[in-house]
């Protein structure tokens, strides 16, 4: 059987939000705005810090969105050891007998300022994935770009406008803007949440235990809202081209 690739996925997905939004019936007030064309972008949404609780929602206002997984569990290697997976599985022990359960970890984004991380968990890998994506969907955070390189002075959205950094447990990561070229020098799953965020050039340092991708994603996720809490002068944002969410 021939696997499918990254864009047939996507292209599937695409096809499958269509369907699911033709027969959606909003329970939200915001999801009755959005379905009603009374609310067309999503920053009116998130610059008002306001909740999103239906995935649908943003499935109408990005309906560009592609999806991928972080590789956070382990599967069992043929001696002992194992190698990195996109399922996380663990087990309950009962009388019956042993009850797995899985757990995925996803990243949605629109690779022009959108990203969103989530996690799910069922009996099955399928339903823990789709969990996972809706999730994601939840927690999407609009983001700046911008050149905040010495050596670069394009003045376009490819990189980060200035250092951020940010930690959870033991893991801590250095965001640092990068010239154009410079492609993502970061570790590579945090490569996947930075690349469908819209970034194509950062510079990066981790420390602590970095095997532990939750806290490493969590911790990205801390750096990358920085980048919307810091105060920054116009000067400078005219000077590195920053925007924040989709590029105008």
């Amino acid at each position: 059987m021939k696997r499918k690739t990254k864009e047939e996925i996507n292209e599937l997905n695409a096809q499958t939000r269509k369907t699911s939004l033709e027969g959606w019936n909003p329970r939200t007030d915001i999801g009755r705005k959005v379905k009603a064309q009374k609310i067309t972008d999503i920053d009116e949404i998130l610059d008002k810090g306001l909740k999103i609780l239906e995935p649908e929602i943003v499935d109408t206002l990005l309906p560009n969105l592609e999806s991928d997984l972080i590789e956070f569990g382990q599967s069992k290697g043929k001696f002992g050891g194992g190698k990195r997976s996109i399922w996380r599985q663990t087990q309950k022990k009962t009388k019956e007998g042993n009850k797995p359960k899985f757990g995925a970890l996803a990243v949605v984004g629109n690779k022009d300022g959108y990203v969103g991380i989530g996690r799910g968990k069922s009996k099955e890998t399928v339903p823990a994935r789709e969990k996972a994506v809706r999730q994601a969907k939840l927690n999407i955070i609009k983001i700046k770009r911008g050149c905040g390189s010495w050596e670069c002075s394009c003045k376009t959205p490819h990189s980060v406008p200035f250092t951020v950094e940010g930690k959870s447990g033991s893991a801590k990561i250095i965001l640092m803007p990068a010239p154009k070229g410079a492609d993502l020098k970061v570790e590579k799953e945090c490569q996947k949440v930075l690349r469908l965020a819209g970034f194509k050039d950062v510079y990066s340092k981790t420390f602590g235990q970095t095997r532990t991708k939750l806290n490493l994603m969590d911790a990205l996720i801390v750096a990358l809202k920085q980048l919307n809490t810091k105060k920054v002068s116009p000067e400078f944002k005219k000077k590195s081209g920053m925007t924040e969410g989709k590029n105008e």
